[in-house]
């Protein structure tokens, strides 16, 4: 039987880096965009699998309250082959209960999309996750993960003037790691993840919005998402970025929301019961040896 080892992450995109895909008015939070899958595999039942389960706890737990966070897991007997590292982002116009629910439907579509693989990452239209056995937290990342581009039917100078407008307000260097602009039209939106620095995250959306131009073009929408940032545009009107900050969330998020918090309630307290029955049973065997 092969033996699995983690050793450092390398992933394989499990999509191509160029295609034409069609951005809808209607994307949801937790629409696939892309992912990717290290080649490294680690063993079932294995130290790295229990930290890994861990860190995916800790991801569904902090999404309930926090938009981004970042995890380091090393168990109970740290070796290094067995710490995994992850983190999760959503995107900052996202109500908590969506944020929870993306975050939730990412990491599950990870486990079934990568099994047994050491590093994962998944991007869902509303939020990022990513894990590795390899330290990446803070590293600035930007290589091309995925690119988006519809051709426009023609040109149309006045447009492409106001796209451009849009993305240099999104690179000027007073903006966060969450940007969103629009002009004539055009709505625009960029962000960086969360452990990114103020330089690192000015340097990946410079590069992204390069990028963005150079290889769409006078495209109607384009999309160009890098390791640890993004940047997005749409001359059409077909995607609002700028989500009002007042939105209700949808009732159905709030279902998911608040089902995620009962089965993480019913977890914590079954590990309790089952914590309990050994040490009752750890105690009558020793009642029982005497």
């Amino acid at each position: 039987m092969a033996k699995y080892v983690c050793t450092v992450g390398r992933f394989a995109s499990l999509l191509p880096l160029h295609f034409l895909l069609l951005i809808t008015a209607d994307s949801s939070p937790d629409s696939f965009l892309y992912s990717g899958c290290s080649l490294m595999k680690y063993t079932p039942n294995s130290p790295y699998q229990s930290n890994l389960n861990s860190l995916i706890t800790s991801l569904f737990n902090s999404a309930t309250y926090s938009s981004y966070n970042h995890f380091t897991i090393t168990g109970a007997s740290p070796q290094q082959d067995d710490v995994v590292y992850g983190l999760y982002q959503c995107r900052s116009d996202l109500s908590m209960p969506d944020c929870a629910t993306c975050v939730a439907r990412a990491v599950t579509r990870l486990g079934s999309t990568c099994p047994l693989a050491c590093g994962g990452s998944m991007q869902l239209e509303g939020c990022f996750v990513k894990y590795d056995n390899a330290s990446f937290i803070g590293t600035e990342d930007k290589s091309p993960a995925m690119r988006k581009c519809r051709p426009s039917d023609g040109d149309d100078a006045d447009r492409m003037g106001s796209r451009d407008t849009v993305l240099a307000a999104m690179c000027g260097g007073s903006g966060g790691p969450y940007r969103v602009g629009g002009a004539e039209g055009v709505s625009g939106v960029a962000q960086c993840v969360g452990d990114l620095t103020a330089g690192q995250c000015q340097d990946c959306v410079e590069e992204a919005i390069r990028r963005l131009k150079a290889e769409c073009g006078g495209a109607v929408f384009g999309d160009m998402f890098l390791g640890k940032c993004y940047a997005r545009y749409t001359t059409s009107g077909a995607q609002n970025y700028a989500r009002s900050n007042h939105e209700s969330p949808h009732s159905e998020s709030e279902k998911t929301f608040a089902l995620i918090i009962g089965l993480l309630a019913g977890v914590a307290l079954l590990i309790i019961f089952l914590t309990f029955l050994g040490r009752l049973f750890s105690r009558n065997g020793e009642d029982i040896s005497i």
